[in-house]
């Protein structure tokens, strides 16, 4: 029998409650039977992430991982996403079941990540790898229209819930940028949770995505995770100009909508952030807000 890493069971019934306990109950004999049913053995320790966990397996002598995941709006597409890239720029995909948010994935090296580069060389790749994935929006993709309204309707309503928790003034600039956000100007397969965790060293390319969400609309809407999660290495705002401007370059995006689109989205994790209890996530976005 399976043992299911002790944080991600307790993350995840923390999370889901009642629903996600009885998941994580019966995730041991559902990745079982998947394994079965598709010809695997368990070659490795299970790994997990945020929503699902993920098991190096074989087969024949090809190795594989095989992903099972608690699926959500967010990762309810992933499948969709990496069978339309087809493994250019991303892990391959060979296999899955929707039903059961399990993904038979092509295995790369978990233990080089993107972030082992430095900071400069590792907003290219990604900004390379960024606009290689954005092909045409395929008509299962979530519109980034309807995602700015419903950010354009829920944001100030947090805002309040929270206490006003920064300057009114942040908030009404925020509401702002996205008015004028609205129509997007494109509609390309934009993965919004690109970030340098998620993209792996590979054999077949040096570096692959993994884990993707996806919208359609505005490529420039991915750029905010790959500014601030290396903040804390950044000085100056110097530093993130340089590495603002690298990135557009890189993902050949309109530096202005990439700006106002980062900061929509610095508010955005900044007020989820609150709500979820953090203390220094919503600091680095006081700081980067302070930048924008």
């Amino acid at each position: 029998m399976l043992v299911i890493p002790e944080r991600f069971a307790a993350d995840t019934i923390a999370r889901e409650g009642a629903a996600g306990a009885a998941w994580i109950h019966e995730l041991p004999g559902r990745t079982e039977a998947l394994m079965r049913r598709w010809d695997l053995v368990a070659d490795g320790p299970i790994m997990h992430g945020y929503v699902g966990i993920v098991v190096p397996v074989s087969r024949a002598g090809d190795q594989f991982v095989l992903k099972v995941s608690w699926v959500d709006a967010d990762s309810e597409h992933e499948a969709d996403a990496l069978a339309a890239w087809e493994g250019r720029g991303a892990v391959r995909l060979f296999d899955f079941d929707r039903s059961e948010g399990a993904l038979l994935l092509e295995r790369l090296d978990a233990h080089t990540r993107l972030d082992s580069l430095a900071p400069d060389a590792a907003i290219e790749v990604a900004g390379q790898l960024l606009r290689r994935l954005a092909i045409p929006a395929p008509p299962w993709a979530r519109s980034l229209d309807q995602m700015a309204e419903e950010l354009r309707e829920t944001i100030p309503v947090r805002w309040e819930i929270l206490a006003n928790p920064f300057p009114r003034p942040i908030l009404d600039r925020t509401s702002g940028v996205l008015s004028d956000l609205i129509p997007q100007r494109s509609n390309l397969l934009a993965n919004s949770d690109l970030h340098y965790e998620n993209v792996l060293a590979g054999r077949r390319e040096p570096w692959l995505v993994i884990d993707p969400k996806v919208v359609g609309g505005d490529l420039e809407f991915a750029t905010a995770q790959l500014l601030w999660q290396p903040f804390a290495a950044i000085g100056s705002r110097q530093d993130l100009d340089r590495r603002m401007g690298n990135l557009v370059e890189a993902a050949e995006l309109d530096d202005q909508r990439a700006r106002a689109w980062t900061l929509v989205r610095v508010v955005d994790y900044w007020l989820w952030a609150l709500d979820q209890g953090f203390t220094e996530d919503p600091k680095r976005c006081e700081r980067l807000m302070g930048w924008l």
